[in-house]
């Protein structure tokens, strides 16, 4: 079985999804329905289409109509509009026939000849669908891949002079609080919209942006026309509800007055560091002002649903309708280029202050939980068509956070990837460099770089050499805390102790295999390979078999 057939068993067995696809063609599939099905699969995510296999997943081949496949190609190009590149594979399965179509994701929308526009979507049940593509899911599709700015489109409907004039105060009163752009405090009010982006000139008159309207429109301007805007408050605890408050106020005015039913479910404690006192609340306030804000300017529009701000027994959640934008996911979500769903808005509120201006927020919002030495903000639960952050309530770990405190006094903050190894450390006790390179999010040479200079600063303590290298927190660090004996155990045995426990396993056991070695000395493959190898060129063991099946006897 070649490489090909061995990809399409794969495909077969993952069953269709939405960006999988199957297509009988026992009955020779119409043309009309392959390529509306090729269109549907570019409108959302691209993929594979296998042509002769059932909804099931059984083969049951190609119509003879369809054994000839060097045509398909142009027929697809010649039957969508603009034009789709496929690729199109012929393999023989179970002794018949199936074709693998490979599908682009398009960047533009893409339409039949005859002008169906379709796009994929998963079910209750979770099977996939191809269904209309509607007008008005257009926008939400091009900002989504950042192709338009929803926020920056221009309401013709609303004369600029039934915008609020007291939300302008609120912004030039954020700017002073926030350290925004203080060369927009000087601007008269008609500037200031024209500066930030608000209204528009058109042909004499004056209209506001979506951008605008959120910032300087009435409640029931915004109700009117824009009826997704809506920002829910809760919390819980237990299964009793002690707030419920549900927010369509212009953004600005919203977001002062969840911060103000926030505070008083912040607690805050001090510990004593140095000469300094240092606050610990069970909560970061910048943290949660940066997702806040950050659900509030990403968020897609187009879809309906509030933003959601939950407090309940097992922290803060905080989520937004509208999945990752185009080319952010979970695995790169600490070094995605910062980008928006919406522009004019984030430009705005970096503007005025309320946001990082640097675009990395969600720095700050990893900091905010792992300098207290608390679990890092958790995302799994964001899908397609949400985003979440969840900000567990636990305990900070105080002496965590007067290691981080002294550190930040000596040489300034600790970037966000020493905080994430550090923190993993603290949890896993002792981790290689690709163990820890996926919770960085980037190559294993920068972690090793990374890894090296928390050694140099005495942070951690490096052992072995090689891929085998691993790393556990300091001895100091371990002191620091009242845990010698736990850094004892963490930290390993040195040569001479490893080769007596592994005599000693042998002399008890009458044999010893390497994953043995692994275990009874916390070691790598590759150093419990060097112990054995040391031991035997010693004279101290015998090694009988090879490879996986080799044990390792006394020698007589």
């Amino acid at each position: 079985m070649n490489l090909q057939e061995q990809e399409i068993l794969a495909l077969l067995q993952r069953g269709e999804d939405l960006t999988l696809e199957f297509k009988s063609d026992a009955k020779s599939l119409p043309d009309r329905e392959l390529v509306a099905a090729i269109v549907a699969l570019a409108n959302t995510e691209g993929g594979d289409l296998l042509l002769g296999v059932e909804d099931d997943g059984t083969i049951t081949g190609l119509h003879p109509n369809h054994q000839n496949l060097s045509g398909l190609p142009a027929l697809i190009a010649n039957r969508t509009n603009p034009a789709i590149p496929v690729r199109v594979e012929r393999c023989e399965l179970q002794g018949k026939p199936v074709a693998r179509i490979s599908v682009p994701k398009s960047r533009q929308l893409v339409s039949t000849s005859d002008g169906l526009l379709l796009r994929r979507r998963l079910k209750l049940d979770g099977t996939p669908e191809s269904v209309p593509f509607y007008p008005h899911e257009f926008i939400q599709r091009q900002s989504s891949m950042g192709l338009l700015d929803p926020s920056a489109v221009v309401l013709e409907e609303i004369d600029a002079s039934r915008l609020d004039p007291l939300q302008r105060l609120r912004i030039r009163n954020a700017i002073k609080k926030y350290g925004g752009e203080q060369s927009l405090l000087s601007l008269a009010e008609e500037e200031l919209d024209g500066a930030l982006g608000l209204v528009v000139n058109h042909q004499g008159q004056r209209f506001p942006t979506i951008t605008g309207l959120l910032l300087l429109g009435t409640e029931s301007l915004l109700r009117h026309h824009l009826p997704a805007y809506e920002v829910a408050f809760q919390v819980l605890r237990g299964t009793d509800v002690r707030v419920n408050e549900f927010y369509r106020k212009p953004l600005l005015e919203t977001f002062e007055e969840v911060e103000l039913q926030f505070k008083p479910w912040l607690v805050e404690e001090e510990i004593q560091v140095g000469l300094f006192r240092v606050p610990v609340p069970n909560y970061d306030r910048r943290a949660f002002r940066e997702a806040f804000v950050n659900a509030l300017v990403h968020r897609d529009f187009s879809r309906l649903g509030a933003v959601h701000v939950k407090l309940d027994d097992e922290g803060l959640s905080i989520s937004s309708p509208g999945g990752f934008i185009e080319g952010v996911s979970l695995d790169n979500l600490l070094v995605a280029p910062p980008r928006s769903r919406n522009p004019l808005l984030a430009d705005v509120i970096k503007r005025i202050g309320l946001a990082e201006r640097t675009g990395r927020g969600i720095d700050r919002i990893y900091e905010g939980m792992l300098r207290y030495g608390r679990p890092a903000p958790d995302y799994s639960l964001s899908s397609a068509f949400t985003v979440s952050v969840h900000m567990a309530n636990t305990a900070a770990d105080l002496d965590f956070l007067r290691m981080v405190v002294e550190q930040q006094d000596k040489l300034g903050n600790m970037p966000i990837d020493s905080l994430i190894i550090l923190s993993r450390l603290r949890e896993e006790r002792r981790l290689t460099t690709a163990d820890l390179a996926p919770s960085v999010q980037k190559p294993e040479t920068n972690v090793r770089a990374t890894l090296e200079k928390l050694v140099e600063s005495g942070f951690l303590e490096p052992h072995g050499t090689g891929r085998g290298r691993t790393y556990t927190l300091s001895v100091k660090l371990y002191k620091h805390s009242g845990k010698k004996a736990e850094y004892v155990r963490q930290s390993g045995f040195d040569k001479i102790q490893q080769e007596q426990m592994v005599l000693k396993y042998i002399d008890t056991h009458g044999s010893i295999k390497r994953a043995d070695v692994m275990d009874l000395c916390l070691i790598s493959k590759d150093q419990a390979y060097k112990l054995l190898n040391r031991l035997k060129q010693q004279g101290e063991i015998v090694q009988k078999g090879e490879r996986k099946g080799a044990i390792y006897e006394r020698k007589r």
